[in-house]
């Protein structure tokens, strides 16, 4: 099906024929506005104007989770997140790493427990067209009929916010799907330029934005302190990325301690942690259930230690060309 075919009529069919018969019917009825989602007892918080309650750790479907090429190993880790309450899953059409598509695995446990997860997906396109089309192969892949988050992969400049946010644009499609119930709520993301983060926050009505933290070159802009700001003033929930990359320049960081640095900057909501194992679902959930903020002294030391990190530019994604998502 071609993008100039695929208008509102012809993309509920579609995403309703690739899920069969799933808990909410593309029909453009608006969702509850709370889900019943299980924590287990972690400590949640309220993703921006959501309204939607988070655990404070997001399971990660990109590389390290589909480095995992046993698929059920796979599963069973899939599995033990959501029982032990990691219920925000997030994955993206590009993320597929040596023949494992993310989203596909994901699709064998969405099939049956659809109800019981917060699920976001992203597209890399920038025209509506494009967008729609990555959308449509996600909701097959995903065995689903909706989604709770869909983001705009990668925003790395300003001209990916004028690309779209123009006629014929990635943000028509979002709007679009999003008024049809296809998704409840939409959102960006980024690792590159604090300028172009900041930029889409105040041009456009965005839920959330996922960022990565501070893990920049000399000369580049200090994101977190251009991209939250812009974010509170629209009231967005704000997801952090890359935070245990760090022990890629120094493995003498404590992971735990990457995470919790992470979850005490102000306005953050929860962070995307990459999941490889069981090993790192028992200790995501050990670290959401006693999470406890570091103090301003604390929060000082580990930027510090984090700057010569930060400014090095060593870190394989942080190089020119890198696309997130992109096979290994």
């Amino acid at each position: 099906m071609s993008g100039n075919e695929l208008d509102r009529r012809q993309f509920i069919g579609t995403c309703v024929a690739a899920a069969g018969v799933g808990s909410l019917s593309c029909t453009g009825e608006a969702p509850p506005p709370q889900s019943p989602y299980d924590s287990k007892g972690l400590p949640t918080r309220v993703l921006g104007n959501t309204g939607v309650a988070i655990p404070a750790i997001v399971f990660g479907g990109g590389s390290r989770f589909c480095s995992v090429t046993d698929e059920e190993e796979s599963l069973a880790i899939l599995n033990r997140a959501l029982d032990s309450g990691l219920y925000h899953w997030d994955t993206a059409h590009d993320y597929t790493y040596d023949g494992v598509i993310s989203e596909e695995r994901y699709g064998i446990i969405l099939k049956d427990r659809r109800d019981d997860i917060f699920l976001s997906t992203k597209v890399s396109e920038r025209t509506r067209d494009g967008a729609l089309r990555h959308v449509e192969e996600s909701l097959q892949r995903l065995q689903t009929d909706h989604l709770d988050l869909l983001q705009i992969h990668s925003v790395a400049r300003i001209e990916d916010v004028d690309a779209i946010g123009t006629a014929g644009g990635a943000m028509e499609a979002l709007h679009e799907l999003k008024d049809q119930g296809v998704t409840r709520f939409i959102g960006f993301t980024g690792h590159a330029s604090g300028e172009a983060l900041a930029e889409a926050a105040r041009r456009f009505d965005f839920d959330t934005m996922l960022f990565a933290l501070n893990h920049y070159a000399e000369g580049q802009q200090d994101r977190q302190q251009l991209a939250i700001p812009a974010a509170v003033a629209k009231n967005m929930g704000i997801l952090v990325m890359k935070v245990i990359r760090p022990r890629e320049e120094d493995e003498s960081i404590n992971p735990a301690e990457l995470v919790r640095y992470a979850l005490s900057l102000d306005h953050v909501t929860a962070a995307v942690i990459g999941t490889d194992s069981l090993d790192v679902v028992r200790q995501n959930v050990a670290l959401a259930r006693n999470f406890t903020p570091m103090d301003a002294q604390q929060m000082e030391a580990m930027a510090a230690r984090l700057k010569p990190v930060f400014d090095s530019g060593r870190l394989a994604w942080m190089q020119p060309g890198y696309t997130d998502g992109a096979p290994a």
